[in-house]
């Protein structure tokens, strides 16, 4: 079953990030994860989506719905946080959010929606795709403080 996430669920939110880098940065404290929490459920733009299998959240990504005055005013779509717990993994559930994320998307009148990803495998290149992204559709560019 796919759906949002529950303002409960933070710590199966949480505890399946585990599952998304072997090395990260600390969480701060509970005070500020909890002022994040609440930023992140009241406001209609960002969305968490889960999957759920055997009673526990086993994937999930992030999407977000930013407004935009290009494109005949249509928004378009932020994908981040693709993550499945590592016992659940090559069962396609990632594949699965990602596809419910896009479906959502195209629901809110997205033009496009992105996505980048750190890994740099042929292997997460062709999951991507297999989702339906274009790696070659845009080049990408970050910068980090």
């Amino acid at each position: 079953m796919i759906r949002k996430i529950k303002k409960e669920e933070l710590n199966d939110l949480l505890g399946l990030y585990a599952h998304m880098h072997d090395k990260d940065d600390p969480l701060p404290g509970k005070g500020k994860i909890s002022e994040v929490w609440r930023e992140v459920v009241n406001d209609p733009k960002i969305n968490y989506f889960v999957l759920e299998r055997d009673n526990r959240i086993v994937s999930c990504c992030h999407l977000v719905i930013v407004p935009n005055l290009s494109r005949g005013a249509r928004p378009y779509g932020l994908i981040e946080n693709v993550v499945t717990h590592k016992g659940y993994r090559k069962r396609g559930f990632g594949k699965s959010i990602l596809e419910y994320a896009l479906k959502y998307a195209w629901s809110k009148n997205c033009y496009k929606v992105m996505l980048m990803t750190g890994r740099n495998t042929e292997e997460t290149f062709r999951f991507y795709e297999s989702a339906g992204f274009d790696r070659h559709g845009k080049q990408a560019f970050i910068v980090r403080r």
